[in-house]
């Protein structure tokens, strides 16, 4: 593993063209002094922090419910086993998420809002409905109706509006349909946390042991990925209206996006009213289904590696990275072997080769922007940030050799 010093060529001009670099990359400083590009506001700050401790509370309210109605000792029990398919959804979105992490408060955030809020929402919502029909005096929809149509429609709106709030907030860093996926995905999982409970400690009090078993089989391991695969119908579309600008796009899409999340959550649904066999319809339907959703999870995370390296080419061009810097930021085996060259030097070489891959990738996606038109004086300003960043960080890794 070895870093080159100097530019490698200067770039021809264009409407988006680099900036030649300067010269070798060997700056003074440090690239932790400087400010750091899309930072947060003290504001900002303020509020994710009252954010998630309101989510946290809502979240809290919500067990303690379930414990009034189910008792505090079958939640606790019930809330364990639920932590298997969590476990599973979070495994998961790790996984997606690693090539260009989202924020951490972001993660949390969509996490707590499906546990928390999203139930709040679709349990206010049944409860409306009754009261209303009650009030009436007419008779309550039918199960089918609650099941396949009610169900689907409120629970994937209010998933569907957490990743919304997040697009929303997030514009500048909300990048593209992996963002997307990834916020769906922990909003989905959050919320299949509670409900897991939910079903959970309804067949333990109907079945007894048997049933908790059987509910537990069907949802804990069967289909752990269920609520993941329908909201990110949600987080997929938004994603992609979040690579062009204008709120028209982004609200087709997100129609687009929550209908087909309806479509899926109804179709699951559907099953015990049209299929006499349940396993032959989960192995003939849900599971190419999910089939489906795997192929295009890894191929959104290939075009992610594809871009970064599309993006960080043209810097090597300007002469701000040498080709075996792309090579080594872009692709997964540069960066495996770049940590283990890093592990090899002496301490803090890790968090310096880090900091390295990191601002590199947000380079990237910041070029992506400037391409796009997306929030473009703002990308640019972020671009002359990280080109500082990349460049101290650059330097910090050749003294290493």
């Amino acid at each position: 593993m070895t870093f080159a010093s100097g530019p490698a060529s200067s770039a021809q001009s264009n409407e988006h063209s680099v900036s030649p670099a300067p010269g070798p990359a060997r700056p003074l400083w440090h690239s932790t002094d400087l400010p750091r590009p899309l930072a947060a506001s003290t504001s900002t700050r303020v509020l994710a922090v009252v954010g998630l401790i309101v989510l946290s509370l809502v979240v809290l309210i919500v067990l303690a419910y379930l414990g009034v109605a189910l008792g505090g000792v079958v939640v606790v029990v019930c809330g364990i086993l639920a932590l298997i398919p969590l476990g599973f959804v979070l495994g998961a979105v790790f996984w997606i998420d690693r090539w260009e992490p989202e924020p951490a408060a972001a993660r949390w955030f969509a996490l707590l809002w499906g546990a928390g809020a999203a139930v709040v929402i679709a349990l206010l919502v049944d409860l409306g409905t009754q009261v209303s029909h009650y009030l009436d005096g007419t008779p309550p929809p039918s199960e089918f109706f609650q099941s396949v149509l009610q169900a689907p429609l409120v629970e994937e709106s209010a998933k569907g509006l957490g990743v919304l709030i997040l697009f929303l907030v997030l514009k500048r860093t909300f990048d593209g349909p992996v963002d997307g996926v990834v916020y769906a995905a922990l909003v989905a999982g959050g919320f299949a946390f509670v409900e897991n409970i939910i079903y959970f400690g309804g067949a333990l009090a109907e079945g007894g042991g048997a049933g908790l078993a059987s509910t537990f089989f069907l949802r804990g391991l069967l289909s752990p990925f269920a609520h993941v695969m329908f909201t990110s119908c949600t987080g997929l579309a938004l994603g992609l209206a979040a690579r062009k600008p204008g709120a028209l796009r982004a609200a087709s899409h997100l129609v687009v996006g929550l209908a087909a999340a309806v479509l899926l959550h109804a179709l699951w649904n559907s099953a015990a009213y049209i299929a006499d066999d349940f396993l032959g319809y989960y192995v003939v339907v849900q599971l190419p289904l999910f089939a489906l959703a795997v192929v295009l999870i890894v191929a959104l995370r290939r075009s992610e590696t594809r871009l970064t390296r599309l993006r960080l080419q043209e810097y090597a061009t300007a002469g701000w990275l040498s080709a075996h810097d792309v090579t080594l930021l872009a692709t997964p085996a540069g960066r495996r072997g770049a940590l283990a060259w890093a592990r090899t030097k002496q301490t803090g070489a890790v968090s310096v080769m880090k900091r390295y891959i990191r601002d590199a990738t947000r380079l990237a996606y910041a070029r992506q922007q400037i391409v796009s038109g997306r929030y473009r004086e703002q990308a640019m300003r972020d671009e002359r940030l990280l080109l500082a960043a990349v460049t101290a960080d650059r330097a910090a890794l050749i003294a290493l050799r």
